[in-house]
């Protein structure tokens, strides 16, 4: 029966549907149950412990429906509390973590850009990846804070979006990056936008479809089911349901993920 079992997904926020938009892409047939911990957004700001306790919490929640493998859609959630959670639970786990490595063998000027959280880029995994991948690659750092916020309230190309794109994006041009390295997972979101604005000789890099490929490889190819994609989140429901609709382009039912119940009927009552 395990072929039947969903895959559970979670990220901080929409931004995960990403991900799971390229997993359902390359595996029809497979049965998602998403998580998006929107109480919490946005885990770039948040201490490493604070995202750890809540990467274990969801989880738990996501075993307790008998998911068979288990996806961070999360750059700052897989630096902060992967090697713990493989520690702790027996299945598959698969994170996100910026493509440095991709990034230096695509790279043509030498010069990479990786458009991230402050927690991603301040993160060990980060350092480590650098060490690894980057030392003959010149690789340029962005914090770009306010962009996951653009996603979630569904301003993909508004002047305030592409504003802070600019502010962000051109310093990196500007500096000779050829390359450019989505490095959280509501940034793909915002690739129409984002590729205005460096133009078609800029190299960028989603790693989403790697993660499906991984995810199809640690299910040994093993994707059958109904297709069905049941999502939770413990932010307004209300506001999610319509924002992983649009973003999905498709009708999608959102319920509350049971930590919070009360809130949510307070939020629904006055949504």
């Amino acid at each position: 029966m395990s072929e039947h079992r969903p895959v559970g997904v979670f990220d901080s926020g929409v931004g995960g549907l990403s991900i799971v938009r390229e997993m359902r892409r390359r595996m029809p047939g497979l049965d998602i149950v998403y998580v998006s911990d929107a109480h919490h957004l946005p885990y770039g700001e948040k201490s490493e412990r604070f995202i750890r306790e809540r990467a274990f919490v969801l989880a738990d929640f996501l075993l307790g429906r008998g998911v068979r493998a288990l996806v961070i859609a999360c750059n700052t959630a897989t630096a902060a509390a992967a090697r713990e959670l493989r520690e702790r639970f027996a299945l598959p786990i698969v994170g996100i973590e910026p493509a440095v490595k991709p990034a230096a063998e695509a790279t043509r000027s030498g010069i990479v850009g990786i458009l991230a959280t402050a927690s991603t880029l301040q993160s060990v995994r980060y350092e480590e990846l650098l060490r690894r991948f980057g030392q003959f690659t010149r690789v340029l750092a962005q914090p770009a804070s306010g962009l996951v916020e653009c996603v979630e309230a569904g301003d993909l190309d508004g002047p305030h979006t592409r504003a802070l794109l600019a502010r962000y994006l051109w310093p990196l041009l500007e500096a000779g990056a050829d390359t450019i390295v989505l490095g959280c997972t509501h940034y793909p979101f915002l690739l129409p936008a984002i590729r205005d604005f460096v133009g078609s000789d800029v190299r960028i890099i989603d790693p989403g479809d790697a993660v499906a490929r991984r995810v199809e490889d640690v299910l040994g190819g093993d994707t059958g089911g109904s297709g069905t994609l049941c999502c939770f989140s413990s932010g307004d429901v209300v506001q999610q349901q319509a924002s992983m609709s649009r973003l999905l382009g498709e009708a999608v039912v959102v319920l509350p993920l049971p930590e919070y119940p009360g809130m949510h009927r307070r939020e629904a009552s006055s949504g």
